[in-house]
């Protein structure tokens, strides 16, 4: 069953003829990003709020309630309204009066969680659409003139992009999902304002860069091990596949190409350059490595590599979206990311949900700052972030913290070409995590939540 069926018989996202991500039903990405210009401080202890804002659209105002109270905020969707006000030591309804202006809105505290602020222009019942609160990450490389769009079922993405004056460059077949290209920054931000508040759009989210992952160096004081793998057929049922979510990759040495499935590329072609191994070559490499220490040296798992980056120098959270639903729909049942950034995707995370919600497990790298901020998408909940382990300690380039699950071993010496190249990093240690839990899976026929329980147990961090 594709990914994109699988979505759709999730019963939490079921709607008549549409596909959704989980996070994206329920409007987790609708508004604009906060001006920075614009100066908003919620006290909430002692219920007072400064404010200094011009022209702000009513997407972007809301987020920014959202962010600095804590609040659920509920908007009836087509509302519009531009705030300009200025004022300190108010108390939030005589604060949200002047903000809202000639806007209904109704406070309503929970129970078990924080208080609903609804805003509406005819009643109370029809602010539907939620606004979440917004944090960009210092470090986030958002692609300035670009966002990432879902539609509703029977909308039109080129009408929509005629009318904004954008230009569709991606779309994901079946999800509704799109990628608009703006002219620039300025009208990328004044698009997503719309957005947010249009009947037509179920979500508006960002786009962020991620560079391409070095390449193996050539290795000058150790000759590569030979690999000794033998490729067992796969079992009538239960196939384990890895997806190499990742750069292109190229021929490996000797037999180990039997390993290898055809792959796969979302981001465009490219010719490789012939004497130099990419990263995905590498990583598959590790993954080899490590399997052939957990099945002693027969398995049947094989690798799909997925390329999310083609010729550019860097990929995208949409692109490396595009490429978890590609491998996922091509029989991956294990998922690997050697990539990531500071940027924070409620896209991507979404989507990331949804593959973990159907049982495939994620691996993903931590990062080589080294610091102890949320590296993504090793950081989304769920996901398996696996830092670098030297001598039992975590290695000093890399990534910790508290988002870190595991730590596993970080280089390996690999032929290539009749040469010997070498590998190190968390990318090295993701791809050794998931080949492990891949072979203890073939090997032993446990469940995956057996697998992740041997994995954490095993490659615990120093």
């Amino acid at each position: 069953m594709s990914l994109n069926r699988q979505l759709m018989n999730m019963p939490h996202l079921r709607r008549p003829g549409l596909v959704l991500l989980a996070a994206l039903l329920s409007g987790a990405l609708n508004a604009a990003a906060p001006n920075v210009n614009n100066t908003l401080v919620w006290n909430k202890a002692k219920d007072r709020v400064e404010a200094d804002v011009r022209t702000l659209g009513l997407a972007t105002l809301l987020e920014r309630i959202a962010t600095e109270t804590g609040w659920q905020v509920f908007v009836e969707p087509g509302t519009t309204h531009t705030a300009s006000s200025k004022f300190k030591n108010l108390p939030s309804g005589e604060a949200l009066r002047l903000l809202l202006g000639d806007l209904n809105f109704t406070l309503v505290p929970q129970t078990n969680s924080s208080p609903r602020l609804y805003v509406f222009r005819t009643e109370l019942k029809k602010a539907t659409r939620q606004v979440r609160a917004f944090r960009e990450a210092p470090g986030s490389k958002r692609i300035p003139n670009e966002l990432i769009v879902q539609l509703k079922p029977g909308a039109d993405i080129n009408a929509l992009a005629r009318k904004l004056g954008a230009k569709v460059i991606g779309c994901i077949e079946k999800l509704n999902v799109c990628r608009l290209q703006f002219a620039d920054a300025e009208a990328a931000d004044a698009a997503r304002e719309l957005l947010a508040l249009d009947d037509d759009v179920t979500a508006v989210d960002y786009n962020y860069s991620l560079d391409r992952p070095m390449r193996p160096s050539a290795s000058t004081s150790a000759a590569a091990a030979p690999l000794q793998l033998k490729l067992n057929p796969p079992a009538d049922t239960g196939e384990i596949v890895i997806g190499l979510v990742d750069t292109e990759i190229q021929a490996l040495c000797g037999e180990l190409n039997k390993f290898v499935r055809k792959p796969i590329s979302v981001a465009g072609e490219v010719q490789s350059t012939a004497n130099v191994p990419t990263h995905a070559t590498g990583m598959a490499n590790m993954m080899l490595r490590s399997l052939q220490a957990a099945t002693k040296g027969s398995t049947s798992v094989q690798i799909l590599p997925v390329d999310v980056y083609g010729p550019n120098m860097t990929t995208s959270t949409y692109d490396v979206a595009n490429g978890i639903v590609a491998a996922v729909n091509n029989g991956a049942t294990v998922i690997n990311l050697s990539l990531g950034g500071q940027g924070d995707s409620a896209f991507l995370q979404s989507l990331v949900q949804s593959v973990l919600d159907r049982g495939i497990p994620i691996y993903a790298a931590a990062g080589n700052e080294p610091v102890t901020t949320p590296f993504y998408p090793a950081a989304y909940p769920g996901v398996v972030a696996v830092t670098a382990a030297e001598r039992g300690q975590i290695a000093p380039y890399a990534n910790r913290g508290s988002f870190v699950d595991v730590a596993a071993p970080d280089s390996d010496v690999f032929c290539f070409n009749g040469q010997s190249y070498y590998v190190q990093g968390t990318s090295a240690s993701a791809a050794y995590t998931s080949g492990m839990a891949a072979g203890i899976a073939d090997s032993t026929k446990k469940s995956w939540s057996d697998v992740q329980k041997v994995i954490l147990q095993t490659l615990t961090v120093p």
